[in-house]
């Protein structure tokens, strides 16, 4: 199982980038997919999950400004973020919970390798 983020860059305080994540392999079903961040110096911390079923959540820093959404037929996920700001600085890492067609009991985790964000004028 691999997942793949692109979309990040560098953008200007207030601007907006839009994240994918993209889950392949050999799979039997994606569950929850989630979004994380990890500044430098810093842990990495939750922004944003979304379950197979549509349901959102999302750390109160975000909430208002970031929209998590997926395409479960294309196991995709986005992150949608709006009136970014120079805290909003970080790696962000996709994370899968991946059921194996050899195994589907029994889920597992996966992250992809992140993709950078700077915002900065």
């Amino acid at each position: 199982v691999q997942l793949v983020e692109s979309g990040g860059g560098l953008v200007q305080p207030g601007g907006s980038l839009r994240l994918s994540c993209v889950v392949s392999g050999r799979i039997f079903k994606v569950h929850t997919m989630g979004w994380y961040r990890q500044a430098p110096g810093k842990e990495r911390e939750s922004v944003a999950e979304i379950t197979s079923n549509g349901i959102a959540n999302y750390e109160d820093f975000v909430k208002g400004r970031f929209t998590i959404g997926r395409d479960s037929a294309e196991n995709t996920a986005y992150l949608q973020m709006n009136s970014l700001t120079p805290e909003d600085s970080a790696v962000y890492f996709c994370k899968a919970r991946v059921a194996p067609p050899t195994n589907p009991w029994v889920p597992r985790d996966y992250w992809g390798q992140g993709t950078q964000v700077t915002v900065s004028s």
